[in-house]
């Protein structure tokens, strides 16, 4: 604890209105990313991929944070959030926040996107734009390919309102029964299949003529409901909390009990949200929101398609014009030769990588295929958080315990919405005989470290894959994230005990390098901060410089503003949720944060603290978030090689150069676009990585490999 300086009166760093709520610091960050799709900077298939993650990130959003401020309301819970509201205010400011949201997706959607995508003669046609032809080529596909997947659900005394699937497209058919005397109104479901395209493909000469499935089923709605007049039928989407909770200390098996969890998500418990079209009427809302039983407030009215993640479908569309140019990732000079052996490299000096302007292909993976064929490894470990399918890391698994070599993963189990994947290939990798071992009880492993065994003489020496971003071949050449690699005698000591504390028993407390969480990372991090501020004079003020995703610890943000009321100054570069508040009066005048959205997603965490010129630098896999630095485990480490230090610095001083890309948070929780200023020039850090890849490309085609 700091004490007071020069007799000044104490703050109360408590005080909720020094905090940003976390929901409304999330959904500050879905209006960044709704931001990217309204520039027309981008291509056009790339605007509507920022509309379609908008939605995506939207759905996850109520299906956890809505769903659990919802819980807590349902549990009697009232404990304010960090700034001081309850769960019902944020609820409702909430909504007050993301309608006008919604509102602008929409008109982006319907007035450019749509409009500008038909100019390139990519169509969604409308029921009434259709010529005879499409009328006829849709009935027959209807018969053929449709109709046989669909079940209508009649809602009766005898057929209760149905269990729908989480996020599932629906459609609701109020139908009229003629042959009774008095004309009765009856109401049915459709739940359109997930088996099926959304997007039904016309038969055209040129250009992407397509009609979405919805629309098809609605126009043939007859031939499900035969001798039955339809009154009207319209589209909806219900969203339920769809967080899994594990009594861990109950499971008597936590890949059964997961496996059975995932089941569960998919219908979901309580809804939470319902997406209806505006033509639906008023009966039949009311219907749906009782079978559901929701408020008003739960509901969300649109003008737009269903479902928009199903757009991103256009993506596969091969119009280069309408895409992101392709660029070519550096391969290092030295891994470039041919006669490289990445074990060689890695003994003559550490080096990092950066994605995803460095290939993940030829370093992080080149390791693992290496170490899968080398007759001298004799062992492997890794921990997998996110893989994704068909992951070529885990094949090399696969093969290295086909040759012999001792394999063990340690694969997270509890990876939100990646549980399901993590299953598949986990067992996969036990069938060839790895050796899967399933997190840790109460803690997500979200470390990212890979140690390679190699014997070499008479010794057995260590190389070491420390990251900041999941070993991912996919996400790699979507998020930036750095890979360290090293040989060092002394981190190799750390990860065998880190490794082993994951498996075992363990109340290690001397390490040399690594700072693991739950262990000692979150005081160690305060600590530094403190001891910037001690450090910290008028003539030399301290400087702390922190990269990450999310900032919302509510002792790490004291440490900083501590650290501010000291005269450090803190550059925070913090892509999503920030519940700090910069330049407060005498709190935190000296803190400025910034956030990055771009082509990539920011993904990589570094930390840099001045020390009095000593200058030390991290990497790590946590953020600054109570779930990070006590909920997981987690790894900082020092980068200790002068040059890689200086690279590191550079990369920092790069992003915050940044002035096309880059948001700056005002006190008020709300961010301003930064833009140049008179004289100076537009400067897009990502895309300086690009062209810095791009120079090094044409010095050596060996030099680069096209993503």
């Amino acid at each position: 604890m700091l004490p007071k300086k020069n007799g000044k009166k104490l703050v109360d760093l408590a005080n909720p209105e020094y905090y940003i709520n976390r929901e409304l610091s999330l959904i500050e960050f879905q209006e960044r990313v709704l931001a990217e799709a309204e520039l027309d900077t981008h291509p056009l298939l790339e605007r509507l991929k920022f509309i379609s993650i908008f939605s995506s990130n939207m759905d996850e959003f109520f299906m956890i944070r809505v769903a659990g401020l919802k819980s807590q309301i349902a549990a009697g819970v009232a404990e304010l959030s960090v700034d001081g509201m309850t769960p019902q205010e944020q609820l409702k400011e909430i909504r007050k926040r993301i309608i006008p949201l919604f509102d602008r997706q929409e008109k982006l959607l319907n007035t450019e996107i749509l409009p500008a995508l038909e100019k390139e003669d990519i169509v969604i046609h409308f029921i009434d734009d259709l010529t005879d032809d499409d009328r006829s080529y849709l009935g027959k596909h209807f018969d053929e390919c449709i109709m046989p997947l669909l079940t209508p659900l009649s809602l009766d005394p005898a057929h209760p309102f149905p269990r729908l699937i989480n996020r599932s497209l629906n459609i609701a058919f109020v139908l009229n029964d003629a042959t009774k005397k008095v004309p009765v109104r009856k109401v049915a479901f459709l739940q359109l299949p997930t088996t099926l395209s959304r997007f039904v493909l016309l038969e055209r000469q040129t250009g992407h003529h397509f009609v979405l499935l919805e629309n098809v089923i609605k126009m043939y709605a007859d031939a499900l409901f035969p001798g039955l007049n339809i009154e009207t039928s319209n589209t909806f989407r219900v969203t339920r909390d769809a967080d899994i909770e594990i009594a861990e200390d109950e499971a008597e098996d936590l890949l059964t009990e997961i496996a059975e969890q995932i089941k569960h998500r998919k219908w979901g418990t309580a809804a939470v949200r319902l997406e209806v079209s505006t033509n639906m009427p008023d009966y039949l809302l009311k219907l749906l929101m009782e079978s559901l039983d929701i408020e008003k407030d739960d509901v969300y009215v649109v003008n737009r398609p269903l479902h928009l993640p199903d757009f991103m479908q256009l993506q596969k569309i091969d119009n280069r014009h309408l895409k992101d140019k392709p660029f070519k990732t550096r391969i290092l000079p030295e891994i470039a030769r041919n006669d490289s052996n990445i074990f060689d490299i890695i003994n003559k000096h550490d080096f990092i990588v950066h994605h995803p302007y460095d290939s993940f292909t030829n370093s992080t993976l080149k390791l693992m295929n290496e170490a899968a064929a080398d007759p001298d490894v004799l062992g492997m470990k890794i921990t997998l958080y996110r893989t994704g399918m068909n992951s070529p890391v885990v094949a090399a698994l696969k093969r290295a315990a086909e040759n012999g070599k001792s394999v063990t993963a340690f694969v997270e189990l509890k990876a939100r919405f990646d549980e399901e994947n993590n299953i598949i290939w986990a067992k996969e990798l036990e069938q060839v005989g790895v050796h899967v071992i399933y997190g840790m009880l109460g803690l997500k492993t979200h470390c990212k470290i890979a140690m390679i065994i190699r014997r070499e003489g008479k010794k057995l020496k260590t190389y070491l894959h420390l990251a900041t971003g999941n070993y991912n071949y996919v996400t790699t050449r979507l998020y930036t994230d750095i890979g360290f690699f090293t040989s060092n005698e002394d981190f190799g000591h750390d990860a065998m005990h880190l490794l082993n504390y994951l498996t075992g028993y363990s109340h290690k407390a001397d390490w040399k390098h690594f700072i693991v969480a739950p262990i000692n990372l979150r005081r160690t991090l305060i600590e530094y901060i403190y001891r910037e501020a001690e450090l910290s004079t008028p003539e030399n003020p301290g400087f702390i410089f922190a990269k990450m995703n999310s900032l919302t610890h509510d002792e790490v943000i004291q440490a900083l503003y501590k650290a501010s009321q000291r005269g450090v100054k803190i550059q925070l570069l913090v892509r999503g949720i920030c519940c700090l508040k910069p330049g407060i009066k005498n709190v935190s005048d000296n803190i400025e944060v910034r956030s990055i959205l771009g082509r990539f997603l920011e993904h990589s965490r570094v930390f840099y603290f001045k020390c009095r010129g000593k200058e030390e630098i991290y990497l790590s896999s946590a953020d600054w978030m109570t779930r990070n630095l006590q909920n997981r485990v987690e790894l900082m480490f020092p980068i200790n090689d002068p040059r890689i230090k200086n690279q590191l610095k550079e990369m920092l001083d790069t992003y915050w150069k940044d002035n096309c890309k880059t948001w700056r948070l005002k006190s008020d929780g709300s961010y301003e676009k930064i833009k140049p200023g008179n004289n100076e020039k537009n400067f897009s850090a990502q895309q300086f990585f690009l062209d810095e890849i791009r120079k090094s490309g044409k010095k050596s085609n060996r030099n680069s490999f096209l993503v």
